[in-house]
């Protein structure tokens, strides 16, 4: 069987690259998703220098114009969530009904900003001095790289994409060489767009080529990029060479504190949803469970049963909660991991084998430690796969102290029945998102995504706060001439 080849979108056109990558379905290696092109550093100029030319004439569409394109966007992706949410868990190997759901997200964020075309509105306001009238409004930054991660193939790129579409700008798109497949159906959709040609490009290839073109140039006036901190710091001090406006999102070491008064079933719930959905490849996994001494034996018992009854399987067969690690080299680190818990000291309660099953693939069982501690390297490391670790501490000041000594600081959670000690958690926790009685990994669309320390750089994403980084504000000074107002 000939297998199909993807080209890159660049200047309206598709476009072979230099050279190609095999894309592999993790929950079965057999299984290739096709041919994806690999943009060289000289076709990411010619991506930004279409996205240059084309974002001026994008800006001066009328609002009703880039609403109906994001609407029409917004309700393909949603019309087509069982297809391609199928085909993004083959990529990536996350379960189905996530993969549907991620497609179907990324519907609704362009519904969302569709909105926000209409709601793009500055303000007027009298001048200290008498007969001038001011006026702030934003404008488009301008070009916009966007560098997303594997692990959300679809919903990360585009929670960046269409705010950045939304407020008038041009986009070029490096999706991770993990999952080209995605960002390929995701360019088809754009390519059926009433939209300037350059107005949206898609360049597949390694960082060193199109990450690099694209976070070096001149031409290019901001970058969102989510990946790993060191990448994250690469990608700053680069983009500082230009004063390139950044926003990064980048690790995270998530804690869910469970206390002694927590309904249990809610805190096994939660662990496991924020810990081992997903394969546990969420930058909002809770892989820090901090327990107090009189739930601590209870809540691992528990969760340990609750581990015995996951699936773990092929991301399209029914039933399947836990799907496979996306790729060797990240199995291969979560097997470290493992073997570096036990160097620790850390007690393996569940879990901590690769599993072979029907099909071959990248399988691993979902792992649970005990008698680990906050300054291990297992509770201060993203480790990136379905592993967790539980601290015991004495109690909710313990607790809130443990959750904060991390560099880390994007979600944290508390599980508890007092309204008194949630509300003390939520003040006191120094991370950019605070869940109470919910898992530490779900967010909604319609308000502020982000971290503090080495989790988040830069303005907030989602929501309205994302116009403070894909706009910028402009203040005219207007004094009326003699003549004006005479008909």
């Amino acid at each position: 069987m000939t297998e199909q080849h993807y080209s890159n979108y660049i200047a309206g056109e598709w476009q072979p690259g230099s050279q190609t990558i095999d894309n592999r379905n993790p929950s079965d290696l057999d299984d290739s998703l096709g041919l994806f092109a690999q943009a060289s550093a000289a076709q990411t100029e010619t991506a930004i220098a279409a996205a240059a030319a084309a974002q001026p004439k994008w800006a001066e569409t009328g609002l009703e114009g880039r609403y109906h394109v994001l609407m029409n966007i917004g309700n393909e992706l949603i019309a087509r969530a069982e297809e391609l949410g199928r085909e993004l868990s083959r990529e990536e190997g996350k379960p189905l009904a996530e993969g549907k759901g991620e497609v179907y997200r990324a519907g609704q964020f362009f519904h969302y900003y569709a909105a926000e075309v209409h709601r793009q509105m500055g303000d007027v306001v009298d001048s200290v001095r008498p007969g001038i009238e001011v006026l702030a409004q934003r404008e488009p930054v301008g070009v916009v790289g966007v560098i997303s991660p594997w692990n959300f193939p679809l919903a990360t790129a585009v929670w960046k994409i269409a705010p950045a579409l939304a407020f008038g700008n041009a986009v070029i798109w490096k999706p991770a060489n993990l999952v080209p497949a995605s960002a390929c159906h995701f360019a088809e959709i754009m390519s059926r767009q009433e939209i300037p040609a350059g107005t949206f490009n898609l360049v597949m290839g390694a960082g060193s080529q199109v990450g690099d073109a694209l976070v070096g140039s001149q031409q290019v006036n901001a970058i969102s990029f989510t990946g790993s901190v060191e990448t994250g710091r690469q990608v700053g001090l680069r983009a500082m060479e230009n004063l390139t406006r950044v926003q990064m999102e980048m690790g995270s070491k998530n804690p869910l504190v469970v206390l002694d008064d927590a309904d249990l079933d809610i805190a096994v719930q939660a662990a496991f949803a924020g810990g081992y959905s997903g394969t546990g490849q969420k930058c909002t996994a809770s892989s820090r469970l901090i327990v107090t001494a009189g739930m601590h034996d209870r809540f691992v018992e528990a969760l340990s049963e609750r581990l015995a009854k996951a699936k773990v399987g092929h991301a399209l067969a029914e039933g399947t909660e836990i799907g496979p690690v996306v790729d060797q080299t990240q199995f291969d680190r979560d097997l470290q991991w493992i073997e570096t818990a036990k160097k620790e000291g850390a007690e393996l309660v569940f879990g901590g084998q690769a599993l072979e099953l029907e099909h071959r693939g990248h399988y691993l069982q979902p792992t649970l430690f005990t008698q680990t501690r906050n300054e291990m390297t297992i509770n201060q490391e993203e480790m990136f796969g379905p592993i967790a670790c539980v601290i015991r501490v004495k109690d909710a000041d313990e607790a809130l102290a443990t959750a904060n000594a991390t560099r880390f600081g994007l979600t944290a959670g508390v599980i508890t029945q007092s309204l008194a000690a949630a509300n003390t958690f939520r003040r006191n926790a120094r991370f950019g998102c605070v869940m109470v009685n919910l898992p530490t990994a779900g967010t909604d669309y319609h308000v502020p995504f982000g971290g503090r320390g080495e989790s988040s750089y830069g303005p907030r994403e989602q929501g309205q706060y994302a116009r403070e980084f894909y706009t910028q504000v402009k203040t005219s000074y207007v004094q009326a001439g003699k003549g004006w107002g005479r008909g």
